[in-house]
């Protein structure tokens, strides 16, 4: 797989646009972050922060201290990356009922031809 497209497909997964989005705000501690993105699992915010932490968009400070604190954060380049996506995710909004017309159209459309290919 062609290494940019890996890169494109970990920053616009459901759980990576999400995150990113999240992080623009301020710096979160995991389960403010979990709450914060709503209905990703554990499991899920995990992998998917380590993935943007190992391609340098998410930035993981440890704290030494009891209990531990972990903080996750944007890097400069994370920063960037999230300016893209939430302007994406801007984009969709303002797009979603288009959408949700052209689907409404080509179900007719494929519901007539259907039916027109059974007589």
């Amino acid at each position: 797989m062609c290494p940019a497209r890996l890169v494109m497909e970990h920053v616009t997964s459901r759980w990576g646009v999400l995150i990113l989005i999240a992080l623009r705000e301020r710096s979160y501690r995991f389960s403010e972050l979990r709450r914060r993105v709503g209905g990703v699992s554990e499991k899920m915010l995990t992998q998917t922060l380590q993935t943007l932490e190992r391609d340098g968009f998410v930035h993981r400070d440890a704290k030494p201290v009891i209990p531990p604190r972990v903080d996750y954060s944007l890097t400069v380049m994370g920063e960037e990356a999230a300016r893209q996506v939430a302007e994406l995710a801007r984009w969709t909004d303002r797009r979603v009922a288009e959408v949700e017309q052209a689907r409404a159209r080509y179900d007719e459309a494929r519901r007539e031809s259907v039916a027109s290919a059974s007589q």
